[in-house]
């Protein structure tokens, strides 16, 4: 999915209480968006926001006393001509941190060049910090995934597999062992770093689970706010398959762990049959339990084969 584009505007006010900053100049470029070629060259969103510098064009400049000084310091024509330079680089927009107050010329400039120039108080390490991590979601890559979202003994496992499993009924009993729903139905997974997956709950289904026979069901409602979750990282994908496609499709003691790739990223993935009278929802927190150790570097069927290697050559 493309990334969603972002305003000057829409960035101004959705941290307007964070960052407290003002709009001082550039108010007509309010739509000033950030340049789609920046967006596709940049590794992430993080690279889309920094210091002021003449390497990387395209990206929201933040000034700090060092810059702002930069800036100041030195005779009225170099001050002019360092100032006009910025608008080479083609900023989405400009920010001056600090407690800083905004040269006269640097707000001249944005207003004739149509450049969206804020200043706040924060210091300038902060304004790039809470940036950096607010356009590093905004572009991440993105897709949604049928399944069941979960936060499971501290990890955030997608119960996914074949309709009509009862992959929402598991979601609640695990609820009722005292784990957290992060989303049903539709998650939608983010790529926020080159090693990470993100998922979160679309709004419209936010706190939602569906039961067949009941309904809908508000779990922050009936079972309170420790029940739900905002976002988790994707750690495992626990496939839900019928006991016919398990012979059929995987191998009973898999050798090497399974894994799925999600935007690239490669996540770990178990396999669970569906079979009357099975308590699924053991299975699945054995199975999150194992995934933990095997972070951890412990391979329990890796050990299995050590000790039967061990006892041929006691045999021998």
């Amino acid at each position: 999915m493309k990334p969603r584009a972002v305003s000057a505007d829409a960035l101004f006010e959705h941290h307007r209480e964070t960052l407290k900053w003002q709009w001082v100049a550039g108010q007509t470029a309010s739509e000033r968006r950030f340049d789609d070629k920046a967006v596709s060259e940049a590794r992430s969103g993080a690279d889309l926001v920094g210091y002021l510098n003449h390497i990387h064009p395209y990206r929201a400049q933040v000034l700090g006393a060092r810059e702002v000084a930069y800036l100041q310091n030195a005779t009225e024509e170099d001050c002019r001509r360092r100032v006009a330079r910025i608008v080479t680089l083609e900023p989405p927009l400009l920010v001056v941190a600090d407690d800083q107050l905004p040269p006269a010329e640097l707000v001249a400039m944005c207003e004739r060049a149509h450049i969206p120039l804020f200043a706040t108080a924060a210091s300038a390490a902060f304004v790039i910090d809470v940036l950096r991590a607010y356009l590093s979601r905004h572009f991440a890559e993105r897709t949604t995934l049928h399944g069941v979202f979960m936060d499971i003994l501290g990890l955030g496992v997608l119960i996914t597999g074949e309709s009509g499993l009862g992959k929402s009924e598991l979601g609640l009993e695990l609820i009722t062992r005292g784990h957290g729903l992060v989303a049903d139905d539709a998650v939608d997974l983010y790529r926020v770093s080159q090693t990470a997956i993100e998922g979160r709950c679309p709004e419209l289904l936010q706190n939602l689970l569906e039961v067949r026979g009941i309904g809908l069901l508000d779990i922050k409602a009936i079972f309170g706010e420790t029940a739900v979750r905002r976002k988790m990282r994707l750690r495992l994908i626990v496939h839900l398959v019928r006991q016919a496609t398990l012979d059929r499709e995987y191998e009973r003691l898999p050798s090497e762990p399974l894994f799925q790739d999600v935007l690239g990223v490669a996540i770990r993935k178990a396999v669970i049959p569906v079979v009357a009278g099975r308590n699924i929802a053991v299975l699945v927190e054995a199975a999150v339990r194992n995934t933990i150790l095997q972070l951890r570097g412990i391979d329990t069927y890796q050990e299995f084969v050590q000790r039967q290697r061990a006892a041929m050559l006691r045999d021998d």
